[in-house]
């Protein structure tokens, strides 16, 4: 008899494809910061102001997406999130004030896509997997720099050839299409078709009862987590992270690099390149994550990203020489290696509430980014260059290094404190063993 797959690995792939789907717009500020300023005279900062908030707003929204998806189940969460970035990304077409770019690209879409950040991921991984769950979570995260290889070079062509608003709606059009593939294959639990999570051992359960006051669950996981050492130095060391990729490197790299003379195709060609392997770092990261300390890992990977910032600025041309070349390739590989490790951590701490906390972790990322985003652009206005901006990033990433080693010194004992014992006790088996208990310890 032909044995099947399990179910596990379609509702992964089909989460693959929505996290594509949503990336399209997390390509498209930097192909569109010059167009947009040189149509309506904006300044950098007011556009980047736009995208710090889109940065905010995917950040802070994760938290609650996670804890809705628990109230409303993930299809409909994750269709509603796809919907709003069509809506935000089409309707961009027809703005003729700074304020709607700032409600279309800030707020709309910052709220799709939020809705469908790393939480989402971690919602997936914990509810559907037990065996492989670092190397699945590497894979969804590599989702988002999928998107970015798709749509990068793409729309930076759509805008060089023809408009921006062919490039806004040609996202708009891809987050639409995904939507009815959500909703035809995804599933919100194995106990839905009557499976475990793949790798589980026991029976089956029944899916588990909708969680009412999500948003009440996830301040309470907040302030919980808040009173340990680990959330702060995760946290940090993730803000951190944002703003040495998605906030410096995703939304000023093209404008840099067009600074330098570079054509903003080749520019855009260079970033769809740190897609391309990203998602083998992060995909190899998710392996590592299975068989080597989360906390080492993490302070290798930060130590790493700040001597490739540091070079970086030296590295700028009008053409894209071997050494561009070489720190496309180093930088790509550590772009957001640093989830499955994260990812983990937050599941070892923190147990049943792992993937709302590391919401909230996320969402430090993301306020990082923000901040970065807008200070990169005051930084560029003011100075008429970038290179501030790059050699603050690269001790910023030194200084995360360091507070996700010291993760090492303080988790263990402050999960004891917070979680109970049987929880931290859990913790220090393994995800397998948090994972299978209740937060009163109980076995699930």
């Amino acid at each position: 008899m032909k044995h099947r797959p399990h179910r596990a690995w379609l509702v992964a792939a089909i989460a693959f494809i929505a996290l594509v789907g949503a990336a399209g717009f997390r390509a498209t500020p930097g192909v569109m910061i010059n167009p947009l300023h040189e149509e309506f005279g904006w300044p950098l900062s007011t556009i980047s102001l736009a995208v710090s908030i889109n940065l905010l707003l995917y950040g802070l929204t994760s938290p609650f997406a996670a804890a809705l998806m628990d109230r409303f189940g993930i299809r409909q969460v994750v269709a509603w999130a796809l919907l709003l970035v069509a809506a935000g990304s089409g309707l961009t077409v027809f703005m003729a004030q700074s304020w709607q770019l700032i409600l279309f690209w800030g707020v709309f879409v910052g709220l799709g896509t939020g809705s469908m950040a790393l939480a989402f991921v971690a919602t997936v991984t914990n509810r559907w997997f037990v065996k492989h769950r670092g190397i699945v979570t590497g894979v969804l995260t590599a989702g988002g720099a999928a998107g970015q290889l798709v749509f990068l070079p793409l729309l930076a062509l759509i805008v060089e050839q023809g408009t921006w608003r062919f490039a806004s709606l040609t996202v708009a059009f891809a987050a639409l299409a995904v939507v009815p593939l959500v909703l035809w294959l995804l599933r919100d639990h194995p106990g839905e078709v009557g499976l475990t999570a793949y790798g589980a051992p026991g029976p089956v359960s029944a899916p588990p009862a909708p969680v009412k006051g999500a948003a009440r669950r996830a301040v309470r996981a907040l302030f919980s987590a808040a009173r340990t050492k680990a959330f702060w130095y995760l946290a940090g060391g993730f803000a951190i992270c944002g703003m040495t990729t998605n906030g410096l490197v995703g939304t000023h790299f093209i404008p840099a690099a067009h600074d330098h003379g570079m054509p903003s195709t080749a520019a855009a060609g260079l970033l769809a390149l740190v897609g391309i392997f990203d998602i083998a770092g992060t995909v190899f990261s998710g392996w590592l994550t299975d068989r080597i300390d989360s906390r080492v890992l993490l302070g290798i990977y930060y130590g790493l990203r700040g001597v490739s910032l540091a070079i970086l600025p030296s590295l700028f041309d009008a053409t894209a020489h071997p050494s561009m070349l070489v720190f496309i390739i180093f930088y790509g590989l550590d772009w957001v290696a640093t989830v499955p490790p994260t990812v983990a951590l937050c599941r070892e701490h923190f147990g049943a509430d792992g993937a709302v906390v590391f919401g909230w972790v996320f969402a430090s990322h993301q306020v990082g980014a923000a901040i970065a985003a807008t200070a990169a652009g005051l930084v560029r206005d003011s100075l008429g260059e970038y290179t501030v901006a790059w050699y603050v990033a690269a001790c910023l990433s030194v200084l995360a290094a360091a507070l996700s080693m010291l993760i090492a010194h303080s988790g263990r004992r402050d999960s004891a404190a917070v979680l109970g014992p049987d929880r931290a006790h859990a913790a220090g088996q393994g995800a397998e063993g948090a994972l299978t208990r209740t937060p009163g310890g109980e076995a699930g």
